[in-house]
């Protein structure tokens, strides 16, 4: 069923169209109705409309504005305009509205009907286009370059989980299953104007020239990988069957580096980093390539320099992976309780697998020490919530004689540190909240006054900030503004003897209609007779 909603000031005309046309059997059902067009724009809000029929004179806001508002709003809501009057003006600028039908009063209910079984049946065949499942993978296929790109960028820069990756890695598109995998990176080494200018090309141009001839030379010895330009530096895959093809992996990346020289008229070094059996660590492989790479400096250009030769003690893969702890602090950020204690026991449940010395669990601990600092450091958490929960970097992993200990440890230090987060974000939440009701407290008499210039105030986005006033006071943003004017216009109705068109302007109404409207809708009775009855 698609959702309408008619908008017409008099009651017996939306009641007539309601009611004379059978909605349910031609696809439709009336989600609401208003009699002007600012009542007609809340509503549009709460219910988003497929179909808005409209008429044209209506008080507050006419139909032509209220449409055109409507479509900044709701671009794909269809719109039918209806009026009394066959003005040539009025026709005309439904058509720049975009409206699908301009009907005249009084209505034929027969017409009506044709009018949205034309409407239902292009609202289907949109809804249809939209469901393509040939157009989603059509836009698959051409996001696929973009969408490898992000993977393996995320993938190096030890952005992704142990089942994203297994997820990835089960997709060939994206990453080949192999044996050993490592990283190298090559980059032009570009200093001055004058280099550029040797080159005959822009930089830009220079690092895309780089990536086509690497990826000739590596297609020509039948070395399997995956090439990409992450902001200007070619950064290489390789897939290996054995460590043995580590070597002439190098002097295949010493030949491009050469090349480049030859053709391209540019210096360009490449970085190696170690080869490792598992995906996961190819952070680790990319980390040491760009290490590397930085010995360029040192040694001579236009060749591919190998992490084994310049670092060859770094070749010890790390004890625990980084992505679980990683997750861990995910968890403590954004998860449940449960998740947060389940991703605990798979870090320790990983740490029993392997001898871990107390080096390494020192370490470990360093480096867990420092992420619980960065959280606390990001929600601004005080001294004396770090002193409730127990972190000393010196003292405390010698107190724990067992891994269970450890975890236990970790455990109720991350539910407190989880717990405290919370508060200070509920906190936040709720000075956001109030510092919202002193704006308006402040500014209702302004007839300007809306959620954009309060987000403004706040430095908050207008859609978090709805959805964080609706759930602390339980009214949307136009409601309690209406009510604190509605309040506010009482209490001077009450005390003064002030004209009602007066208070209009007070309380924030330029328009003392539109104000009277509102009250009466609000309390039952006109500002007039209000003030009569007390």
């Amino acid at each position: 069923m698609y959702k309408v909603m008619l908008v017409d000031d008099e009651e017996e005309v939306r009641s007539a169209i309601e009611r004379r046309i059978d909605w349910e059997a031609i696809g439709f059902r009336v989600a609401a109705t208003a009699e002007n067009g600012e009542e007609a724009l809340e509503k549009a809000e709460q219910c988003v409309p497929d179909v808005v029929m409209s008429d044209i004179h209506m008080p507050f806001m006419d139909g032509l504005t209220f449409c055109r508002k409507l479509k900044e709003l709701m671009p794909e809501t269809k719109i039918v305009i209806f009026s009394g009057y066959d003005e040539f003006e009025y026709a005309k600028e439904a058509i720049k509205l975009e409206a699908e039908e301009y009907i005249l009063k009084p209505i034929d209910a027969q017409e009506l009907n044709q009018v949205f079984v034309r409407i239902k049946d292009r609202l289907d065949e949109e809804l249809e286009k939209r469901r393509d499942i040939e157009r989603l993978e059509t836009y698959y296929k051409e996001s696929l370059p973009i969408l490898k790109e992000q993977y393996l960028i995320s993938l190096l820069e030890g952005r992704l989980t142990r089942s994203e990756i297994q997820q990835f890695v089960q997709n060939q598109e994206f990453l080949m299953e192999s044996a050993f995998y490592v990283v190298s990176v090559l980059e032009a080494d570009i200093r001055k104007d004058e280099d550029v200018k040797k080159s005959k090309m822009n930089k830009e141009l220079i690092s895309v020239s780089v990536q086509q001839l690497a990826k000739e030379e590596l297609d020509k010895n039948g070395i399997s990988y995956r090439i990409l330009n992450y902001l200007g530096v070619i950064v290489i895959i390789g897939f290996l069957k054995s460590t043995t093809e580590y070597m002439p992996l190098q002097n295949e990346l010493n030949q491009i580096c050469r090349l480049c020289d030859k053709m391209l008229g540019v210096q360009v070094s490449a970085g190696i980093g170690n080869v490792y059996g598992n995906v996961r660590d190819l952070g680790y492989s990319y980390a040491e390539a760009k290490d590397a790479m930085a010995y360029r400096f040192v040694l001579n250009e236009n060749q591919a320099i190998s992490i084994k030769d310049v670092e060859p003690n770094i070749s010890e893969e790390p004890f625990i992976d980084d992505s679980l702890l990683r997750e861990v602090v995910k968890q403590i950020k954004v998860g449940e309780e449960e998740s947060l204690k389940n991703s605990i026991d798979e870090l320790i449940r990983e740490m029993k697998k392997i001898f871990v010395s107390p080096f390494q669990l020192q370490l470990f601990f360093v480096e867990f020490y420092a992420e619980l600092m960065k959280l606390a450091r990001a929600y601004q958490l005080n001294q004396d919530m770090l002193v409730q929960m127990n972190i000393n970097i010196g003292n405390e992993i010698h107190q724990f004689a067992t891994l269970e200990a450890l975890g236990d440890w970790i455990t109720n230090t991350c539910m407190q540190l989880r717990s405290f987060i919370r508060k200070e974000r509920k906190d936040t939440t709720r000075l956001i909240t109030e510092k919202a009701i002193q704006y308006i407290q402040e500014n209702y008499q302004d007839s300007n006054v809306s959620v954009d210039k309060v987000c403004s105030y706040l430095g908050v986005s207008p859609t978090y900030f709805s959805s964080l006033f609706k759930k602390e006071t339980e009214m949307s943003f136009v409601a309690y503004l209406t009510k604190v004017r509605m309040e506010e216009a009482v209490r001077l109705l009450e005390e003064t003897q002030e004209k009602s068109y007066v208070i209009a302007g007070m309380v924030g109404y330029e328009e003392p209609n539109y104000f009277s409207y509102v009250f009466k809708k609000y309390y039952g009775v006109s500002p007039s007779k209000y003030r009569q009855n007390r």
